[in-house]
C-alpha cells in the first residue's frame, strides 16, 4: 500500500485504500488499548536491543531489516549494545537504521508528568521525511530518563523503527540556549554588556531566539550586536549532515576588524531537521558573547526535490518568529529563500488548485508583513529602511514625536510607489506621536494571487498589469487614515487602449474593488486612490478575441506562399530577360524585393513565434525590420505610381540611358532612405515600441501610427494618381485610331488598368473597413497577398517581348532534353 503521511493526515490513491486504512487503524487501536488493570509500562516492558537499529547503521541491499513481519505486543524499551536508546523525534536519513525506510516519531517526546501520549510515525522515502505514515504509537516518559513505546506493525514492508542513543549523538542530547539578547539585531547599552566568559560551558548546545531555532552566524557580525561588546561568530561555513562533527574557529568583532579577537575553536554538527548543535567553550576576550541568528532553512530532503511541504515548512518557520527586531540582512536572506522556493515550486506546476493558491498567498502575505514589521525601530525624528531583491522590494518609513518633515517623501519600489500622510497618522497617535509604514512590491506574487481571482460578470480576459503590492502600518496603535492613499503602478505588460483598468485589493479569496478607484492613467502608468491599506494590484479587462478561423488561416498561408512564388518569378524575369532601353523596371523590382522579404519574414516569424517571443530583443529587431520592409514597399509603390503617371501623361519613354541611370540611383535613395528615416525616428522617440505579442509594432502609446500615418499618406496619393492615370489614359486613347483604341480597351488595357490598382497597393485601404466582415477580409487577403502575381502577369506575361523570350527558352529546354 502506497500512502503518504504528514502531520496526522493520511493520503491514499483512492477511496478504497483510505477506507481499508481507516478500518485497519480502528482494529489496531482497539486491539492495542490496554485494560485498566494492566501494570505500569515503565516497569513492564520488553527489551528491544538490535544494534542494526542505530541511526548510523547503513544496510546493504537486499538485506533490509523490516518490522513489518514482527508480531508486536505490549510495551518496549530500546537499547543499542546495552545502552538505553530512544526512537528519534526528528527526520532520519533514508537507508539508515538497517532498513530501506527508517521510522521516526513526529513530535517531541513527552515529559514524565505528561503520562502516556500518542505520536504519529513517519517513514522517510522519495526525498520526503514523512512520505509514509504508519499507525500512531503510544509513548511514555519514565523516571530514570528513558522512554517506553507501545509499538505496532508498520504499514509498509522494508521499514523499521530507528533508535538513537541520547548521550552519544549530540543531535539528541543538547542543552537549549534561548537568550533573546543573543539575536544579532540586539544592541546593548553600556555598561550592560552580556558576557559568556564566566559561563560554565559543558557539552553540546542548541540555540533558540524567542523559541525559534537559531544558529551562530558564519559571517561577520557588526560590533555592539548580540547584547555584547564583542559579538562572536564562527569562521567557515556550517557543515552538512553527512559531514558529521567539524571544528570551526571563533572570531570576535572589534576595532573595525571582523576577526580582531580569536577564541578557542568549537565543534559544530548539522542535525536532521535543519538545525545545528555546538560544543561551546569559554571565549578568551571579556565582554564577548556568542551571537545567534534566526535559522530559517530548507529541510535537507528539500535540497533534492522541492515539494509543497517544503514551502509549508518555510512558512511555519516564518510564522514562528517572535523577534521584535531583525537586521535587514536576516530579513532579505529569509525572503530570498522563501521566494526562490516558491518560484521553483510554481515552475514545477505542483501548485494549481485555486484554493491552495489563495491559501498559500494569504499565509505568505501575513508572514511577510510580520517580517517587515521587524525592520521597524524606535526613532524620535524619522528613519527609513529599504531593499530590492529579484522577487520583492520593500521600504519601511518611521516617524517619531519630534519629526521635522512636513510630509514624508514618496515610498518607491521598482515598479510602484506610494504617497501616504504618515505625519497625520502619527499626530493621531496621541500617546506615542509616532507611526510606521511598510511598503512591499512582489514581482512573482501574481503566480499565487492570479488575475482570475477577480470575479466579473462579463466574459472578459483579465490581465495583471502591475506587480502585487502590500502596504501596512506596523507597530502603529491608531491605524486610521487621515487621507486616501495614492499608489502609482507602472504597467508591466502591453497596454490595450480598449481595455478597462480596475484598482483592486485582495480580500482573503478574491480581488475586489471596494474603496479603490482609478485616479488617472496613461499608456505607461496608472494612479490608484484607496481609502484603506491592504494588498493591491492593477487588473485590465479586455474583450475576448474572436475564435480563430482555421479556413481563413489556411487560405492566408496558401495565398502568401503563392504570392511569394510569383514575386520570385517576377524578379527572375526582370533579372534574366532583355528589356527595351526605354523600359524602367526599378520600382517594380524593388517592390518585389521589399514585399518578398517582408512577407517571408512575417510568415516565418508567425510559424516560429513560440520560440522567438521569449527572446525579447530578437522579437523587437524583427518588428523593426518588418516595419522598414513594408514601409519601403509602400514608398516604391508610390514611386511606381509617379513613373506610371509620367509615362501615361507623355505617352513616351525617356530615351537617354545616362539620364535613366541618374534617375534610378536617385529613386533608390528615396525608396529606402525614407523608410529608414521613419523607422529611425520611431526608435528614437519610443525605444520600446517594437516587440508586441506577435513580434510587430506595439499598439500602446499610439506607436502604431509610425506605420499607419505614412501608409495612409501614400495610399491617398496613389489613389489620386490612379484616378489621374485613368483620366489621362482614356483621353490619350481616344485620339488614336478607333480600331487600335477599341482593341486595347477590350482585350488588354482594361485588365492592365484594373491590375495596376492592385500593383499600386490601393486595396490596402480595405484594411480600414474589414472590422470582422469575412467577405472583406477574404478580398483584402487575396488582393494584397497577390501583388507579386499581378506584377508578374502585367509586366511579364502580357509583355510581347518577354513572351517571345519565354518561348525561346522553353524551345531550347525541350531541344536539350531531346538530345
Amino acid at each position: 500500500m502506497a500512502s503518504s503521511f504528514h502531520k496526522g493526515f493520511i493520503r491514499a490513491p483512492d477511496i478504497i485504500l483510505v477506507t481499508l486504512y481507516v478500518l485497519t487503524c480502528i482494529t489496531a487501536t482497539q486491539e492495542s488499548t490496554p485494560a485498566a488493570n494492566l501494570p505500569e509500562p515503565c516497569y513492564n516492558y520488553t527489551v528491544l536491543d538490535d544494534p542494526w537499529r542505530a541511526a548510523s547503521s547503513q544496510p546493504s541491499n537486499p538485506s533490509y531489516m523490516s518490522d513489518w513481519s514482527v508480531t508486536w505486543s505490549g510495551w518496549y524499551r530500546l537499547f543499542i549494545n546495552g545502552l538505553s536508546a530512544q526512537i528519534p523525534d526528528t527526520c532520519v536519513e533514508r537507508y539508515r537504521c538497517g532498513t530501506d525506510i527508517p521510522l521516526w516519531i513526529h513530535g517531541e517526546h513527552p515529559r514524565v508528568q505528561d503520562g502516556v501520549v500518542t505520536r504519529d510515525v513517519c517513514g522517510h522515502a522519495a526525498n520526503y521525511c514523512c512520505f509514509f505514515g504508519s499507525f500512531p504509537i503510544k509513548v511514555k516518559a519514565c523516571p530514570g530518563n528513558y522512554y517506553v513505546y507501545e509499538l505496532l506493525r508498520p504499514t509498509v514492508s522494508r521499514s523499521a523503527y530507528c533508535a538513537v542513543h541520547p548521550s552519544v549523538d549530540p543531535c539528541y542530547n543538547y542543552t537549549v540556549l534561548d537568550d533573546p539578547w543573543r539575536a544579532n539585531s540586539s544592541q546593548p547599552s553600556n555598561p550592560s554588556y552580556k558576557c559568556d566568559q564566566y559561563v560554565i560551558w559543558s557539552g553540546w548546545y542548541r540555540l533558540f531566539i524567542n523559541g525559534v531555532s537559531a544558529h551562530i552566524p558564519d559571517t561577520c557580525v557588526e560590533r555592539y550586536s548580540c547584547g555584547t561588546r564583542y559579538p562572536l561568530w564562527i569562521h567557515g561555513e556550517h557543515p552538512r549532515v553527512q559531514d558529521g562533527v567539524v571544528t570551526r574557529d571563533v572570531c570576535g568583532h572589534a576595532a573595525n576588524y571582523c576577526c580582531f579577537f580569536g577564541s578557542f575553536p568549537i565543534k559544530v554538527k548539522a542535525c536532521p531537521g535543519s538545525y545545528y548543535v555546538y560544543e561551546l567553550v569559554r571565549p578568551t576576550p571579556g565582554y564577548a558573547a556568542y551571537c545567534g541568528g534566526i535559522n530559517i532553512t530548507l529541510p535537507e530532503e528539500c535540497t533534492k526535490q522541492l515539494t509543497q511541504e517544503c514551502l509549508q515548512n518555510l512558512l511555519e518557520q516564518m510564522e514562528n518568529i517572535t523577534a521584535q527586531e531583525l537586521p535587514v540582512t536576516t530579513v532579505t536572506n529569509i525572503l530570498n529563500l522563501v521566494f526562490n522556493t516558491l518560484e521553483k515550486i510554481v515552475e514545477s506546476s505542483s501548485l494549481s488548485n485555486k484554493t491552495e493558491l489563495a491559501s498559500y498567498g494569504n499565509r505568505l502575505l501575513e508572514a511577510n508583513e510580520k517580517l517587515i514589521s521587524t525592520l521597524v525601530k524606535p526613532t524620535n525624528t524619522s528613519d527609513n529602511v529599504s531593499f530590492t531583491l529579484a522577487a520583492v522590494g520593500a521600504e519601511v518609513f518611521m516617524v517619531g514625536p519630534v519629526v521635522t518633515l512636513e510630509k514624508i517623501p514618496r515610498l518607491d519600489t521598482t515598479n510602484s510607489s506610494m504617497d501616504i500622510d504618515l505625519i497625520g497618522i502619527a499626530k493621531n497617535n496621541n500617546e506615542t506621536r509616532s507611526a510606521n509604514v511598510g511598503f512591499m512590491s512582489f514581482n512573482t506574487m501574481e503566480n499565487l494571487l492570479k488575475s482570475d481571482f477577480f470575479n466579473t460578470p462579463n466574459n472578459t480576459i483579465k490581465t495583471m498589469m502591475s506587480t502585487v503590492i502590500s502596504a501596512t502600518l506596523p507597530k502603529t496603535t491608531n491605524t486610521k487614515l487621515t487621507k486616501p492613499v495614492n499608489f502609482t503602478f507602472r504597467h508591466i505588460r502591453e497596454f490595450d487602449p480598449n481595455g478597462s483598468l480596475s484598482c483592486v485589493y485582495w480580500n482573503i479569496s478574491e480581488w475586489i474593488v471596494d474603496g479603490c478607484s482609478v485616479l488617472k492613467t496613461n499608456s505607461s502608468f496608472t494612479v490608484c486612490s484607496c481609502v484603506h491599506l491592504s494588498t493591491f494590484a492593477l487588473i485590465m479587462q479586455t474583450s475576448r478575441p474572436p475564435e480563430s478561423d482555421s479556413l481563413l488561416e489556411l487560405m492566408n498561408l496558401v495565398c502568401v506562399i503563392v504570392g511569394l512564388v510569383f514575386f520570385t518569378l517576377a524578379l527572375m524575369t526582370f533579372a534574366l530577360c532583355q528589356w527595351s532601353p526605354g523600359v524602367n523596371n526599378v520600382a517594380r523590382i524593388n517592390i518585389c524585393i521589399s514585399l518578398l522579404l517582408a512577407h517571408l519574414l512575417f510568415l516565418l516569424t508567425q510559424r516560429f513565434l513560440s520560440l522567438i517571443r521569449p527572446q525579447q530583443v530578437l522579437c523587437a529587431v524583427i518588428a523593426g525590420l518588418l516595419h522598414f520592409l513594408f514601409l519601403s514597399g509602400f514608398v516604391w509603390m508610390f514611386i511606381e505610381a509617379v513613373l506610371l503617371f509620367i509615362c501615361v501623361k507623355n505617352l513616351s519613354q525617356i530615351s537617354s540611358k545616362k539620364r535613366a541611370e541618374l534617375r534610378n540611383g536617385f529613386l533608390c535613395v528615396i525608396g529606402y532612405v525614407v523608410a529608414l528615416v521613419v523607422v529611425g525616428v520611431s526608435v528614437g522617440l519610443v525605444p520600446d515600441g517594437y516587440g508586441s505579442e506577435h513580434c510587430w509594432i506595439k499598439m500602446d502609446k499610439g506607436f502604431i501610427w509610425s506605420f499607419l500615418a505614412p501608409v495612409c499618406i501614400i495610399l491617398a496619393l496613389n489613389m489620386i494618381l490612379f484616378i489621374c492615370i485613368i483620366i489621362s489614359l482614356n483621353s490619350s486613347l481616344t485620339k488614336l485610331n478607333a480600331e487600335v483604341s477599341q482593341l486595347k480597351k477590350n482585350k488588354i488595357m482594361v485588365f492592365k488598368t484594373l491590375a495596376q490598382f492592385v500593383v499600386l497597393g490601393c486595396p490596402w485601404i480595405l484594411g480600414f473597413f474589414t472590422n470582422g466582415n469575412k467577405v472583406l477580409e477574404i478580398l483584402f487577403l487575396i488582393l494584397n497577398s497577390q501583388q507579386g502575381t499581378f506584377i508578374f502577369l502585367i509586366y511579364c506575361v502580357l509583355n510581347h517581348e518577354v513572351r517571345q523570350q519565354y518561348r525561346r527558352f522553353f524551345r531550347c529546354l525541350c531541344c536539350a532534353k531531346q538530345h
